[in-house]
């Protein structure tokens, strides 16, 4: 039952959860290839490790622990193999001595394990070499070797190049046994957030295959969208009932929150499993991803490219452009892609272009909020007045109130959350509502135009004009002229249409013209 199983464990005897074996991983050890090295980058708290402590049970012949799932069903010999299992989440030294002495750490606990004794060699390469032969003495068969996050020592250094350089020095001796004990091997998996091609696991591994944008293994982290309504349809309604909701309510919370993620053209909709058995654990739906790590270098680094978070909509690319080697990156595309802030939304296969956006509302609010705390540690707490009465006004209709408060508030934020124009503004005003979960779509496309704003808030729609310097009525005049109110014209609940002059002078909202959507009006 996912209610009783903490969102954080990392072993199927931990979790009793059944979904999130193999049959629910979506890929079966038993499947037959050339190739025993393998693949898999996704983002951080997205089932990685999970996913290795279900392998190393399955070729530690458990049989026990697959019984009823897909694994139990395929497999005939169950035949068990020595694992040797690599953990690298901890190794986060700040020193090439401080990584050297962890990788030995690690080294040190499979030795007396395996028994390495008198063969234990001197290299860190040396070690693991030693150690996949002793292994392998031990056995009929070969032997496995899982690396759980290969890249964390990598990343815990991705802000200092100098460092970052001599830690990609050091890993290659680390790894390069993999190539060199190929014959002594069975099945090699290594997973992590990035890639960084200069090491020797992807220099000299040259039958490595990447499986992360490969369809046939798609789901195999997260939680589909047929998994969520069969095997957690339960889960699903006991949140409900906790939240007070109808069913169908909470799986529409979930998916605009949780949802959304794609990691190759074919995908399914893949929700992230943290944050939504997360949600089961607790009975209600928040940020608990951001909260288990706040992207603080990615912030950073879009302030300093000056990306602004409506920049992040609609990112047009090739593969080459964000499924890069991280040293390869020269802007936060691949970044923001690789560790789960931006996903694929769509593929053009004539152009081979990839659409990339924000995969839903937890990731867009996170990334929101780190904007404007960026401004000072108090700018949300500072405001919070202001900030709970617009969204009141805007729930309520109130779009005279919402504005008037908005002004207000605008007056103080920091001019760096976006340049001093109209864009800048617009970038603001995104920011603002969507730390307040009001719904709301930059850059609206229609056939005659792209629309400044679509707020949608209890039914309501009201689509945002935006002019900097010139008047709120010429604003109003461009929604008119470019039917801008058309593709809404179906909708039920009030629709309104708004022209907003920003001052250039106070940076803030100038004035602004409501008036009723509808035809005729």
């Amino acid at each position: 039952d996912a209610e009783t199983a903490p969102p954080g464990a990392v072993s199927v005897p931990d979790r009793c959860f059944r979904p999130l074996s193999w049959a629910y991983a979506g890929i079966s050890p038993t499947e037959t290839t050339e190739e025993p090295y393998f693949f898999l980058s996704r983002p951080r708290r997205f089932g990685k490790t999970l996913l290795i402590s279900t392998m190393q049970d399955f070729f530690e012949g458990k049989r026990e622990l697959f019984d009823g799932l897909a694994a139990g069903e395929l497999e005939t010999e169950w035949a068990s193999s020595p694992v040797i299992r690599l953990d690298m989440s901890m190794v986060k030294p700040v020193t090439v001595a401080g990584l050297r002495e962890r990788l030995g750490d690690i080294l040190s606990a499979l030795e007396e394990r395996f028994a390495v004794g008198e063969r234990r060699a001197t290299t860190l390469g040396g070690r693991l070499s030693a150690l996949i032969e002793c292994a392998a003495a031990g056995c009929e068969g070969s032997v496995v070797v899982l690396v759980d996050e290969y890249d964390a020592p990598l990343l815990n250094v991705i802000d200092d190049p100098e460092t970052l350089d001599a830690f990609g020095d050091v890993m290659p001796e680390f790894y390069v046994p993999l190539k060199a004990c190929d014959e002594r091997l069975r099945f090699v998996f290594l997973t992590g957030i990035t890639k960084f091609s200069q090491l020797s696991i992807f220099s000299e591994l040259n039958n490595l295959v990447n499986i992360s944008m490969n369809p046939a293994y798609a789901g195999i982290c997260g939680i589909t969208e047929d998994e969520l309504n069969n095997q957690l349809a339960d889960d699903v309604a006991g949140l409900a009932a906790t939240l007070g909701v109808t069913a169908s309510d909470a799986y529409a919370l979930l998916k605009e929150h949780y949802d959304g993620y794609h990691f190759c053209a074919q995908s399914p909709d893949i929700y992230n499993p943290f944050s939504l058995l997360s949600a089961f654990f607790n009975g209600s739906v928040g940020s608990f991803w951001f909260e288990t790590g706040t992207p603080s270098s990615l912030i950073r680094l879009l302030a300093a490219k000056g990306w602004q978070i409506v920049d992040l909509e609609e990112r047009e690319a090739l593969d080459t452009g964000f499924d890069v080697p991280t040293e390869s990156m020269d802007t936060p595309l691949s970044m923001l892609y690789q560790a789960g802030y931006l996903t694929i939304k769509s593929y053009d296969p004539e152009s081979t272009v990839y659409t990339l956006g924000i995969p839903n509302r937890e990731v867009s609010r996170g990334l929101s909020e780190g904007l404007v705390r960026l401004g000072g540690q108090g700018a949300l707490d500072e405001h919070s007045t202001f900030l709970i009465g617009l969204a009141r006004s805007l729930r309520s209709g109130d779009l005279d109130g919402a504005l008037a408060r908005l002004r207000a508030y605008l007056a103080g934020i920091p001019y760096h959350l976006g340049s001093r124009d109209e864009r800048g503004f617009q970038t603001k005003f995104y920011l603002i509502l969507d730390l307040l979960g009001i719904q709301i779509e930059t850059e609206f496309k229609t056939a005659t135009g792209r629309v400044d704003a679509v707020v949608r808030a209890r039914g309501n729609v009201y689509v945002f004009e935006f002019k900097y310097v010139r008047p709120a009525t010429e604003a109003l005049a461009q929604i008119d002229r470019k039917g801008y109110m058309v593709p809404f014209s179906a909708e039920e609940g009030r629709l309104l249409k708004i022209g907003v002059r920003f001052d250039p002078e106070t940076q803030t909202v100038g004035d602004w013209v409501i008036r009723e959507g509808r035809t005729g009006n």
